[in-house]
């Protein structure tokens, strides 16, 4: 596996052309562009020392409804690793265009609490295209250090489609919030803003097309824009708040998408052994757009 040392984070307006070059006709027979197929490049990509910038997880916190605290939502370092995942799947040898993948599963383990003025160094990478019944998928993993210290860690799973239309086929995933005996229940209503997806990309600098407007979204197959899903896993975090310890993992699938604006019902089941099961549905259809588990990490195995 080949490592490539980054001494910045990368520049998302590049990257975002790099991609928005490769949906061009032809672009796939380019040499300097991704989407040739073919293997997955055995890259890792590192970046060392890495700050948070104060004033921009201020106003993360303040889209996904976090509170106050002098450590990391678990879902921030995504946001962090982000650039590193596009400039992965921007490399001339990735295999598919970064325009049109989705992201349909999620499991991030924390390991301890990171402090926000704590100095991280990132690693991501990506596993081989295994087949799916849709498509073809694959892994990015992303590690976090802190001091040497592994202290984060990130499997996100990515498909690109080859059928079914998007959101027309719900995906296999984690948890059934409310099977089973449940010791403690927590429930939630949700009304999401037209712009939260705007608002959202500004803070995460994910600004997929299928989330900044009703027209773009529907270049690739959306009515309306959607929610980002890592705003979903966000927020269904920051509402499980009082159940997280030091040391967890959180996994999720991503279902229907969520079309923008929108009203959603959050619930959640804690079991007798402690363990929670979790789900965002509509309101008035009862579609299921998220499916979730929150549970104690093995203390050997990655995310």
């Amino acid at each position: 596996m080949a490592v490539r040392r980054l001494t910045r984070s990368p520049a998302m307006l590049g990257l975002y052309g790099r991609a928005a070059a490769s949906m061009l006709p032809g672009a796939s027979r380019l040499p300097l562009l991704p989407g040739g197929g073919g293997a997955m490049p055995r890259l890792t990509l590192t970046l060392e020392d890495v700050a948070v910038d104060p004033l921009r997880l201020v106003s993360y916190k303040e889209v996904c409804e976090f509170g106050a605290s002098q450590h990391l939502p678990c879902t921030y370092p995504h946001i962090l690793a982000f650039p590193l995942h596009m400039a992965l799947m921007t490399e001339p040898a990735f295999p598919f265009r970064a325009v049109g993948l989705v992201h349909i599963e999620n499991t991030i383990v924390q390991r301890r609490p990171v402090h926000h003025r704590e100095l991280l160094s990132l690693e991501v990478s990506a596993g081989e295209p295994q087949p799916h019944r849709r498509g073809q998928s694959f892994e990015i993993l992303t590690l976090v250090r802190a001091g040497g210290e592994l202290v984060w860690e990130e499997r996100s799973v990515m498909l690109r489609r080859e059928s079914v239309p998007p959101g027309g086929e719900p995906q296999e995933g984690a948890g059934t919030a409310g099977a089973g005996d449940c010791a403690e229940r927590l429930s939630d209503a949700w009304v999401l803003r037209g712009d939260l997806g705007r608002r959202y990309a500004a803070v995460s600098g994910d600004r997929n097309p299928i989330h900044m407007s009703n027209l773009s979204a529907r270049a690739f197959g959306f009515p309306r824009a959607i929610a980002h899903g890592m705003w979903s896993k966000a927020r269904c975090i920051a509402a499980l708040k009082p159940r997280l310890g030091d040391s967890f993992a959180v996994s999720v699938s991503f279902r229907k998408p969520v079309a923008l604006p929108a009203r959603l019902a959050f619930t959640a089941c804690t079991d007798p052994e402690g363990e929670t099961s979790f789900r965002v549905l509509g309101t008035r259809g009862g579609e299921q757009h998220l499916m979730g588990e929150l549970f104690q990490p093995h203390a050997e195995t990655p995310a």
